[in-house]
């Protein structure tokens, strides 16, 4: 998978008042944050992606989370209906941009989606029926982009991203809990540790996985899989329930 460019927006001063249950949301360090974030970037640039800044936005506390905010599929992009109010405006910077590279449509009521409940395939999506997105949101998702849409339904959980992510190259990495849903039949499937299961959003470009620091048994797994692995400090982002894939649009 080789994107060209990635929307990033750097976590703001708000940051710490995040939607987060995380049991260290108290020890969010937003300094911190700005450098990993800063590294995180970076690291987009060296691997050939076009780094595309948004300003800072002070008002929203998630707002570094802006993969949440639109789903690109070819020339087309969906500009998402977010389920916390809360969050509902970081949009409007996102879209902004997307429509000089994009044809931009946006979701309405009753619809919920959130990328990070999105999982990009050559030809499809595999989207989560979450806290965050609903059927309406998926049957809206499918309709604009006109690509076919599977779900996997599990109301107990934020984002399906968080434990399964499409590497590439028929390769699938998830936690045990989904690795035999119906969804991901026809796939290699890469199982890691269910405690381990921080470490399955992680970014590809190319043959290159990023991953977060931490995770060496799951590291060894995707290496042995065929990738390069590029392994990041990211301590302050599960703090508010984002991680790599969070962090950037990638179209």
């Amino acid at each position: 998978m080789m994107p060209k460019r990635a929307i990033v927006r750097e976590p703001g001063d708000k940051y710490a008042k995040c939607i987060s249950s995380h049991p260290q949301r108290h020890t969010i360090d937003v300094a911190l944050a700005r450098k990993q974030h800063g590294n995180y970037c970076r690291t987009l640039e060296e691997l050939g992606i076009e780094v595309i800044k948004l300003p800072r936005d002070d008002e929203h506390p998630d707002s570094c989370f802006v993969e949440d905010n639109a789903v690109v599929f070819g020339r087309k992009a969906l500009i998402c209906r977010m389920a916390k109010d809360s969050r509902r405006g970081e949009e409007v910077g996102v879209e902004a941009i997307l429509s000089k590279y994009l044809k931009i449509w946006r979701a309405f009521s009753p619809a919920t989606i959130e990328g990070g409940d999105v999982i990009h395939l050559e030809h499809k999506f595999i989207s989560g029926i979450t806290q965050r997105t609903n059927h309406a949101g998926t049957h809206q998702l499918g309709e604009w982009l006109k690509v076919k849409v599977d779900t996997v339904v599990d109301k107990s959980i934020v984002h399906l991203k968080s434990y399964v992510n499409y590497l590439g190259q028929g390769k699938m990495i998830s936690t045990a809990r989904y690795a035999e849903h119906p969804s991901l039949s026809g796939f290699e499937i890469l199982k890691v540790r269910d405690e381990d299961w921080y470490s399955t959003n992680n970014i590809v470009v190319g043959d290159t996985v990023i991953m977060p620091k931490g995770f060496p048994k799951t590291q060894s797994l995707v290496r042995k899989s065929g990738f390069e692995v590029i392994p990041l400090e990211m301590t302050e982002f599960p703090k508010c329930e984002g991680a790599l894939t969070c962090l950037s649009i990638l179209f």
